[in-house]
């Protein structure tokens, strides 16, 4: 398996979707069971490479490459790094979680289940792809399948529904209403996505098609032009500029963020748990992979740029946060506040803090997605988000009130758990250069506690209101598998984080040394820093 690992783990999802087209409506069952099959293949691949990549040898492994145009300089080129190799990784999990997070799905569910196989195979592809072309197919692939995914299945919010009378409809999803996140409805958050993730992946595309032609190699192949891609100073500014912005809006960094909360808080549980898990993480990867691999000196100049923007980001988010009264948008918030600890790490362009940022990705994406499923449980019991109006909970769902617990202490960094060590080495390493933004990361880790407290709070203690006592628990084996399997990786990461940091230092440790311009015979500097 070894060989092909890559091709089973990108296209299991794949043929799984069509697998689904010729399997019969009616059956549910059989729709499921195809779905999860799928989904399982491409899990156990995917940490068969986890496990058995080389963290001696480093560098891209498990690499396969078929020609597409040699005319045009295109190959379907697949490998994974210390960097990729976790995130594959990762998006198999949060797919395997999510068809189990949404078996009881009844509305049109061999489609969503399509569009969720697609949506995960495509991230997946962005983490595996070498060529620049393929890279980007694959990261406008994700759009589609989320699009689709909110506006049918999404949900509109409280305030929207509220706008009942003539004069209110006819403000619905208007102009004026694009900063009153609380009064959009599903059709509008999808729209939003497509516009602001459509616009970064133009002026990605801008940089891409710069580095292609100006570079004179006439390739896409990232690992070529790595090593022989040399621009002048002013042209690698704009194209990194072009890079640098037009995948931050994925991320999201601020101001570019406006469009995930909204999309969070349309979306159905499995689909945030993919947004906030993955999706976002397109951005943070594919700048790594095209600024840092192919432009190491204009990211050593202009990452500052991110070190700046990453303190709003935490900020405002944790804010927003702190205030919002719909479990969603409390969490979505969350989102977008800690992408900005990913920013800081890469930042500083140090061996302990851009490990940290990767590590983070990955823990983010499973503390996350423990959240949305919980708060998709909860809102399909009750149907409701609004948190004041519920409370009281835990009496009727003690086992989610457990989970919920555990997703918060992630979330805020509990030592135990993979979120712990992340932000740890964010810290750590990026103090020398930007102590202050550190000092704003500390104060964001607080206001973490604070708001997913009050979260917790408002949702499980305090009186039980009767119109939710009908509210049942998490009983059946397939609603408490998809958590207590993201619970386990978590813990068990966050124990025995060993591996996985031997894994990702394989490929920071050169990236580092190579944008710093470190000679090779000091980039031992960091081993022994976990054990």
């Amino acid at each position: 398996m070894g060989e092909y690992s890559l091709l089973i783990i990108l296209f299991a999802p794949f043929f799984g979707a069509i697998a689904l087209m010729f399997v019969p409506r009616q059956e549910a069952i059989l729709v499921r069971m195809t779905a999860a099959i799928s989904a399982g293949i491409s899990l156990l691949a995917s940490f068969y490479i986890f496990l058995a990549y080389d963290t001696t040898k480093g560098g891209f492994q498990f690499v396969q490459r078929y020609v597409w145009s040699e005319e045009l300089g295109i190959a379907f080129y697949l490998g994974v790094d210390g960097i990729g190799g976790p995130l594959v990784f990762a998006s198999a999990i949060l797919l395997f979680a999510g068809i189990f997070v949404s078996w009881h799905i009844k509305d049109r569910t061999k489609e969503f289940y399509m569009f969720l196989l697609i949506l995960a195979a495509a991230t997946i592809g962005v983490f595996m792809s070498l060529d620049l072309f393929f890279l980007y197919f694959f990261y406008e692939m994700s759009v589609l399948p989320m699009y689709l995914l909110l506006g049918l299945w999404g949900s509109h919010t409280k305030g929207y529904l509220a706008m009942t009378n003539p004069e209110e409809r006819k403000l619905r999803d208007s102009i004026g209403f694009i900063f009153n996140f609380g009064s959009n409805s599903k059709e509008y958050a999808a729209m939003k996505l497509v516009l602001f993730l459509s616009a970064g992946a133009v002026m990605a595309l801008m940089g891409i098609l710069l580095i292609y032609h100006l570079s004179g190699l006439h390739t896409f192949d990232i690992v070529v032009l790595r090593e022989q891609a040399h621009f002048s100073d002013n042209v690698a500014t704009l194209i990194w500029f072009l890079i640098f912005f037009g995948f931050a809006s994925i991320a999201p960094i601020w101001p570019l963020h406006s469009w995930s909360p909204v999309g969070h808080a349309a979306a159905p549980a499995a689909t945030s748990m993919l947004h906030a898990g993955v999706l976002m993480k397109l951005g943070h990867f594919s700048i790594i992979r095209v600024a840092f691999e192919i432009l190491p000196d204009a990211t050593r100049e202009w990452m500052w740029v991110a070190a700046v923007l990453c303190v709003f980001s935490i900020v405002y988010g944790g804010l927003v946060s702190y205030f919002a009264k719909d479990t969603k948008y409390v969490i979505g918030y969350s989102s977008s506040s800690h992408m900005g600890y990913i920013f800081l790490g890469m930042a500083a362009l140090s061996y302990i803090s851009l490990s940290g940022a990767v590590i983070y990705m990955f823990a983010h994406a499973l503390a996350t997605s423990m959240l949305f499923a919980m708060a998709g449980w909860v809102y399909d019991q009750t149907h409701s988000r609004d948190i004041p109006s519920l409370g009281g909970l835990v009496e009727k769902m003690p086992f989610i009130a457990g989970a919920f617990i555990v997703g918060c202490m992630a979330s805020i960094g509990m030592p135990g758990t993979i979120n712990f060590i992340a932000e740890i080495m964010i810290i750590v390493g990026s103090w020398d250069k930007y102590p202050f933004q550190v000092l704003v990361a500390v104060l964001g880790i607080v206001l973490t506690l604070a708001y997913m407290f009050k979260m917790m709070r408002g949702l499980f203690y305090g009186k039980l209101d009767p119109e939710y006592a009908h509210a049942s628990d998490a009983r059946h084996w397939v609603d408490r598998m998809p958590l207590l399997l993201l619970i386990v990786c978590s813990i068990t990461l966050g124990i025995f984080p060993g591996h996985f940091y031997e894994v990702v230092r394989s490929t920071v440790e050169p990236m580092v040394d190579r944008i710093n311009h470190v000679a090779p015979l000091i980039t031992q500097s960091t081993k022994g820093f976990l054990p």
